[in-house]
């Protein structure tokens, strides 16, 4: 498979969490949230939880010469991020996106067009960056132009294993782009409304078992993990099905808890865990952070583990 790597060949010669180097690739703005602005963007919100839990990890971005970019970089530093690989674009502003919450916790973006990120570039410091990645995590909103595109694609045939984090968000959602980049992914992250689009492409039942090994044919990705919201989440790894219902928390936004699930993921199953202990782990980041406000909160490790043992001991009862 061209521009492919098998999951176990890229991953079994590493044993620790700090040997593993994980790239991620795209949009970095401001959400703007009824609450305040808070940092976001897909790529560096799994980049920063990843480092929480112990992965060497490293985003790469582009912001505006302006008081946002400069801000945002500050807070990339201020929690462990470099901030070596972030460009600064000189014609184009800072992202920002407006951040709606409606009822049950639905969550609407309002995404301005032609921002630094759209400008995104391939420097020598991100190519040699890409060529010692093993992981290498990209979504589809930062390709929503050619441009930057052409360019997020050239770094996924560096022998790393490539992770697709598809964001369907309209009008940016074209199928041509998404294809194109689900076909050199190993990993596929959706959630079960996107994995039921684009089934929708080829008329396919919206049965979601049916959709994931289909899904996992069609663009030859050895894993497919789906997000249900507060139902949980199931994985496909091309053989069986892994599923989670979920934890019960008091939700404040949802923004960026999808992120932290494949974070805590992708941390735990390259530390060597099951499939099954790798969900268990995300299911209950993901739902720590939604009881949170904004993408990235402050927490420890230590949190998502007693929320994990607060679960099973009631399980008990």
């Amino acid at each position: 498979m061209t521009g492919k790597t098998n999951i176990k060949s890229k991953i079994s010669g590493n044993s620790g969490l700090s040997e593993h180097k994980v790239l991620c690739i795209g949009e970095v703005l401001w959400d703007l949230l009824p609450t305040g602005a808070k940092a976001g963007g897909a790529p560096m919100n799994v980049a920063m939880h990843l480092r929480k839990f112990g992965i060497d990890a490293r985003f790469a971005g582009r912001v505006g010469d302006d008081k946002l970019g400069s801000e945002l970089k500050d807070f990339i530093s201020g929690n462990g991020l470099s901030t070596s690989l972030i460009q600064t674009d000189n014609k184009r502003p800072t992202s920002t996106v407006v951040v709606e919450l409606g009822a049950n916790n639905q969550v609407k973006f309002e995404i301005v067009d032609n921002v630094a990120w759209d400008g995104f570039e391939v420097t020598d410091d991100l190519k040699t960056a890409a060529k010692h990645a093993d992981v290498i995590i990209y979504g589809s909103l930062a390709s929503r132009h050619a441009f930057a595109r052409e360019n997020i694609l050239s770094l996924l045939d560096n022998g790393s294993l490539n992770l697709i984090d598809v964001n369907l968000r309209p009008p940016f959602n074209s199928r041509e782009v998404v294809e194109a980049l689900l076909l050199k992914a190993g990993i596929a992250k959706l959630n079960d409304d996107e994995l039921r689009v684009i089934g929708g492409w080829y008329e396919k039942k919206p049965v979601e078992k049916d959709l994931a090994k289909w899904f996992s044919e069609q663009y030859r990705c050895d894993m497919v993990c789906i997000t249900r919201g507060a139902n949980g989440a199931t994985i496909y790894d091309g053989r069986n099905f892994f599923e989670h219902p979920g934890y019960k928390v008091n939700v404040v936004d949802t923004v960026g808890s999808g992120d932290a699930f494949l974070a805590g993921f992708l941390a735990k199953y390259l530390s060597g865990m099951t499939i099954d202990e790798a969900l268990d782990f995300a299911c209950a980041t993901g739902a720590f952070v939604a009881s949170k406000a904004g993408a990235t909160p402050d927490y420890k490790i230590e949190d998502i583990v007693k929320l994990q043992e607060d679960k099973s001991q009631n399980n008990m009862r």
